[in-house]
């Protein structure tokens, strides 16, 4: 029970389940814009009620739905420019701005670098109290 306890509070899980319940109300908002502006636009240039029933094309007995393929078409990039212009291009301008104050702050330096400093500091001859060099 702990391991699972643990697994659900990962940041990961935690971070999946946020984006599912935005996704669904994302989801939402898109089948509103749809259903009450796009539609209606539809049914007064196509003469349909909707998307669905617009552009269908009927060879023998089976018909072909472009309108449902338009919709389609046009959920995804609504949905794809939004998530771009409200979650990516955010996303990327912070990591830009947090690489840049990464590469300001000085790196600390390695262990090679340290015991190099060292060696440096102990084959330079030191000088006494009283002037004399020591080698």
């Amino acid at each position: 029970m702990k391991g699972f306890k643990e697994f659900l509070l990962r940041g990961n899980v935690v971070d999946l389940a946020v984006a599912f319940v935005i996704g669904v109300a994302f989801a939402a908002v898109v089948a509103a814009l749809v259903d009450n502006v796009i539609n209606p636009l539809i049914s007064s240039i196509f003469k349909a009620d909707s998307l669905d029933k617009a552009m269908v094309v009927t060879i023998g007995n089976s018909q072909i739905l472009f309108g449902a393929f338009l919709g389609a078409v046009i959920n995804f990039v609504i949905i794809a420019a939004a998530v771009y212009f409200l979650f990516v291009v955010p996303l990327n301008h912070f990591m830009t701005k947090f690489a840049k104050e990464k590469e300001a702050t000085p790196a600390e330096a390695t262990e090679l670098e340290l015991l190099a400093d060292i060696r440096d500091l102990l084959a330079t001859p030191a000088i006494t109290s009283d002037g004399k060099h020591t080698p």
